[in-house]
């Protein structure tokens, strides 16, 4: 059977779309209904303007599920939060590179604890950034709208998300490299249907995808979504 990490078009639900006040409710639904993985963002206030989650919310979730935990650090220092999902026992970690100033030495950091580790970029950040460290990364998380602006009504996916995605597919394959490229910001059924089939491996679901008063009816759409981009896969 293959892993989470080995199956194509992975959905990957973000906790702060889901109801924080039933948080392990909405949980135990997703699992109930074929979810492997939750994405699990963790902001500070400052490099991103918004603190939805915090690190004692996912110490007490990772009690409660045994689905994998991909995190997605989106701090100014990044020691400390990375330091505690490591204790906490998550599956992966991605940073971003823009507050990473030894952006090598961190994925070491983090492989060293036996995680999957990788880099976030933000929507403007060039692929160029990942040129010496792309071999090391499990995971490249591509973000299509600037973090902690999900709440902007009218900010749309940048116009050059789907150049960015092709290019560094491109440079996964001309590398002959596994990393998995992740997809984050509004992603939508049209996303899943473009870039399912082969261009992206894991979807961030959220608020687009998901509706909180109808959790299995929206997987159940997100399922029979995934069948017919994979083929069954």
């Amino acid at each position: 059977m293959k892993t989470i990490w080995e199956q194509p078009c992975v959905y990957t639900p973000s906790l702060i779309c889901l109801d924080l006040c039933n948080l392990e409710r909405d949980v135990k639904l997703l699992e109930a209904n074929g979810i492997e993985m939750l994405h699990v963002d963790i902001l500070d206030g400052h490099f991103s303007p918004s603190m939805p989650l915090g690190l004692d919310t996912v110490r007490q979730l990772r009690a409660k599920t045994g689905l994998a935990f991909d995190c997605h650090v989106m701090v100014t220092a990044q020691d400390y939060f990375v330091d505690e999902l490591l204790d906490i026992g998550v599956e992966q970690i991605v940073f971003h590179a823009e507050t990473q100033p030894h952006i090598d030495g961190m994925l070491n950091r983090i492989h060293a604890r036996g995680v999957r580790a990788g880099v976030a970029l933000k929507p403007a950040t060039p692929l160029s950034t990942l040129e010496y460290v792309l071999e090391k990364c499990d995971t490249v998380l591509l973000m299509l709208i600037n973090p902690g602006y999900a709440f902007v009504k009218g900010e749309k996916q940048v116009d050059y998300a789907a150049r960015k995605i092709r290019e560094l597919r491109r440079m996964i394959q001309d590398r002959g490299l596994d990393t998995k490229i992740e997809l984050d910001g509004r992603i939508s059924p049209d996303n899943i249907r473009t870039y399912g089939a082969g261009e992206a491996d894991l979807f961030v679901v959220g608020s687009t995808c998901l509706k909180r008063e109808d959790l299995p009816g929206s997987l159940e759409n997100l399922n029979r979504l995934r069948a017919e981009v994979t083929g069954g896969k």
